[in-house]
């Protein structure tokens, strides 16, 4: 078994993004930009916002986090997207999910200019992704992508079993691996809690990819020997064992698992560092325009 380090290709991705962007710095442009909105008191959303800002940072990006208290009106919260739609000084932005149950969700994520929607949750950088057309695409799926290929675990042909059906991960990343392209080309099934023979279906991949928000649900009896397992879950648990109080579990019963796979993602140290520093690649072609000229 080997561990695929997410942190460690992350790094080297943020060494690359970093030359570009001294390149823009020292040409006495401004730096890329992006934004934040945090909405309420959520711990793991406000963990996630600073790791963004960190590495922004690292890689000599200017970014900025717009916090807003939990009984923000829909309407002062569309009012935010709007200006930042408007602000020629940013170049993406994204609306931290999940929001407070009295804000449409969708109808945020609508408003925002597809042009600087990094997140890639717009309704036309989707339909531009299902279509193979250039957009931004999630972070997590791109993260995802980018973690095969730099690990250089091929996916031509391969039977690929996902796990959730959500539309930030499962869906996105069975459309991506199942595109007519060098580093996809995989025959996907994407399952759900309600799959009949999920064990089974599970057990026949060469890669599976956990994303179903259940912690540890993937047990050593679900998967192929030799598999490529990618967990894409996270989950904090109270624990005695450590400083902070609480351990980081993902959708894989890593122990029992890593034992019978051939490459897997651990958690942490995974997918989630990947997640961040594609944001901050999507940030970068925001500001290229690479996507939308």
């Amino acid at each position: 078994m080997r561990l695929i380090d997410g942190k460690k290709i992350a790094k080297k991705i943020k060494s690359e993004i970093a030359k570009e962007v001294a390149v823009i710095i020292d040409n006495d442009e401004r730096a890329p930009h992006l934004v934040a909105v945090l909405v309420g008191e959520d711990a793991a959303s406000q963990t996630y916002v600073e790791s963004k800002e960190r590495a922004c940072s690292s890689v000599g990006m200017t970014s900025s986090a717009y916090k807003h208290p939990s009984n923000i009106t829909e309407n002062e919260l569309l009012d935010i997207v709007d200006f930042l739609n408007k602000d020629d000084e940013v170049d993406g932005f994204i609306v931290q999910l999940p929001l407070p149950d009295h804000i449409d969700e969708n109808k945020i994520l609508e408003r925002i200019d597809p042009k600087k929607d990094v997140d890639g949750f717009h309704p036309v950088n989707v339909g531009r992704m299902v279509l193979g057309l250039p957009s931004y695409v999630s972070a997590t799926p791109q993260g995802i992508m980018m973690l095969l290929e730099r690990s250089n675990i091929g996916t031509q042909s391969k039977q690929v079993v996902v796990v959730g059906r959500s539309n930030i991960v499962g869906t996105p990343i069975s459309i991506l691996l199942s595109r007519k392209a060098e580093n996809a080309n995989a025959t996907v099934t994407i399952c759900h809690s309600r799959t009949k023979n999920l064990k089974e279906l599970c057990a026949s991949a060469d890669i599976l990819i956990a994303a179903i928000g259940v912690c540890e649900f993937i047990k050593e009896d679900m998967v192929k020997e030799g598999a490529v397992v990618i967990d894409v879950g996270m989950h904090r648990l109270k624990s005695e064992e450590t400083k902070s109080g609480f351990k980081l579990k993902g959708d894989v019963a890593f122990d029992e698992v890593s034992k019978k796979c051939s490459y897997i993602t651990p958690v942490p140290g995974g997918v989630g560092p990947m997640t961040i520093v594609s944001l901050i690649q999507n940030t970068l072609k925001a500001y290229k325009k690479e996507i939308y000229s």
